[in-house]
């Protein structure tokens, strides 16, 4: 199949020409490897039919990925303005398969950028991750798995942990709750800080998340929120100290079946379901 790319300048050459660097504002980090951006389009599985939503596409290299993948469209959600030149040179490349949103993503709703089935696949920048995800959560626990049937998404190793950690783990947290409740989370893979330009200082990973067909408990998200981030506001508390700001911490641990003593870290997602149920009744 004839590449219909062929002509633009390459990823590299078009760094190089224009002189583009990663601005911190943005938390860029540029990757340009194509057997990575391969494996990251590989583990989103079947994206033949799906529109496919990219955040921060940056210099296009994973945009081109995408694009070359069965994918029924791409949207690529860009705020900052030094490339949309190159994703307007792709979109007049692939006859109407690729949208542009020049917004920043915070403000970007998903059922309203693409049509279903939709899937998410990013490099997400650095700065904005932990809030895209949260607010993606939000959309499914809202919405159902029809908000996004899948989400291919490169953080911070230090942050894809906190999602994937399992209870007991040092990791395991607020983050780690409130994916687990609602998608089931695998791991990718891990990058070392010498694949991106420039080198961030940290690794990273790509991690998997499939939305459930049903949450592991039924509870309003904004509950979940509220009694997750006080359990882990502070750590070293007990729960009877650290869900005392909800009140009746003792009332509710009591209804739950849950020894006060214990620490928001030794809970499992059925104790946390059970816990969440009490304040949502």
């Amino acid at each position: 199949m004839s590449d219909p790319f062929a002509h633009l300048p390459s990823v590299r050459e078009w760094i190089r020409h224009e002189s583009l660097h990663a601005d911190k504002r943005f938390g860029q980090h540029f990757l340009t490897d194509e057997r990575i951006l391969q494996r990251i389009v590989a583990l989103a599985g079947a994206v033949e039919g799906h529109h496919v939503i990219e955040v921060g596409p940056g210099p296009t290299a994973l945009t081109r990925a995408l694009l070359h993948s069965p994918a029924a469209s791409v949207t690529a959600i860009e705020v900052d303005p030094r490339f949309l030149p190159l994703l307007e040179q792709l979109r007049a490349a692939t006859a109407g398969r690729l949208h542009i949103l020049h917004r920043d993503a915070l403000s970007v709703d998903l059922a309203e950028a693409s049509p279903a089935p939709r899937m998410v696949v990013a490099n997400l920048p650095y700065n904005v991750g932990t809030p895209l995800l949260v607010q993606w959560l939000r959309g499914i626990a809202t919405c159902g798995p029809g908000f996004v049937s899948r989400l291919v998404l490169m953080f911070q190793k230090e942050v894809a942990e906190r999602i994937w950690a399992a209870p007991g783990e040092d990791a395991y947290g607020r983050l780690a709750v409130l994916a687990q409740w609602l998608c089931t989370v695998q791991p990718g893979f891990d990058l070392p800080p010498g694949a991106f330009s420039p080198p961030p200082k940290v690794s990273s990973s790509v991690v998997v998340l499939t939305p459930r067909a049903l949450p592991l408990f039924q509870a309003q998200f904004e509950t979940v929120e509220r009694v997750v981030a006080a359990a882990f506001g502070q750590r070293r508390k007990m729960l009877r100290g650290a869900l005392k700001s909800l009140g009746d911490a003792q009332g509710h641990l009591a209804r739950a079946g849950i020894d006060p003593t214990r620490r928001a870290e030794t809970l499992s997602l059925d104790e946390f379901g059970a816990l969440i149920a009490t304040y949502d009744a």
